[in-house]
């Protein structure tokens, strides 16, 4: 038996790699100090769990771009790019987008602030597709108020492990103006938590727009391209509005990502 602060005994539990590293970093998202690393974590273990903390630090905004390229990732300069974005002011993590049949360059970012990640796609961001001659689409949301809707589909980036490394992923939003508090993702979450291969979503919020979408992550491509060609319209067709969708290989990008510390790859 143990006794944890609150004076709450709980009896003892078997301790398996993942549910040690879950059990951490649900406390460190939740706030909690008081949990110490359990007897028998392996060293391998200790480094997955200060990276679970460094990579679940509560972040207050997100960050889509996509640059209009057409480059193969592995010919892609992106462990040059991963040193710079590292020093943006805010910098949390990211992970790398691919494009299924464009080979477009892109991410989906996590800052401690929507300053500062206003301030990464109004500064830094357009200097760096300018260096690749090529326009770009840049997007902010508030990561706050969809914290409890993310939660709820097994977001990474709000600290829960995935169960599963991603095959694609699927970007998403809906030219649409509603407050998420007054969105419908109550109803959509156990629509969602059927979806064939959905590993995760990150519930999106546009700041200033109040566009709805996400990161959603499937363990394959193939269940990706079915939710994006065929269920996804078909939630935007009840909302009697335009939509924008975007699938990515998530097998050429974890590398890259992994080196930005993608709570993806914990």
């Amino acid at each position: 038996m143990t006794t944890d602060p609150l004076g709450n005994i709980h009896p003892p539990m078997a301790m398996t790699r993942r549910n040690t590293i879950t059990l951490l970093a649900t406390a460190i998202a939740g706030g909690l100090t008081y949990l110490t690393s359990p007897t028998h974590a392996t060293a391998n273990d200790l480094t997955a769990l200060q990276l679970a903390k460094d990579t679940t630090m509560t972040p207050k905004a997100f960050v889509y771009t996509e640059v209009q390229v057409s480059v193969p990732f592995d010919q892609a300069p992106w462990h040059e790019i991963n040193k710079t974005i590292q020093q943006q002011p805010g910098f949390l993590n990211k992970t790398w987008l691919s494009g299924v049949k464009t080979n477009s360059l892109g991410g989906v970012y996590a800052f401690d602030s929507i300053e500062n990640a206003t301030e990464f796609v109004t500064g830094y961001f357009p200097r760096e597709a300018a260096s690749f001659g090529s326009a770009h689409n840049t997007r902010v949301f508030d990561a706050e108020i969809v914290r409890e809707a993310s939660l709820g589909l097994n977001s990474p980036h709000f600290g829960i492990v995935p169960k599963q490394k991603p095959g694609a992923f699927v970007y998403t939003e809906v030219q649409i103006n509603v407050p998420f508090e007054k969105a419908p993702w109550r109803d959509r979450n156990p629509i969602l938590a059927q979806q064939p291969g959905l590993i995760a979503k990150t519930w999106f919020s546009g700041v200033k727009t109040n566009t709805l979408g996400g990161l959603d992550a499937f363990d394959s491509l193939e269940n990706a391209t079915t939710f994006a060609l065929q269920d996804f319209p078909k939630a935007a067709q009840k909302m009697n509005s335009a939509f924008y969708t975007r699938i990515f290989d998530a097998t050429v990008t974890e590398t890259a990502s992994r080196e930005m510390h993608s709570p993806y790859y914990v």
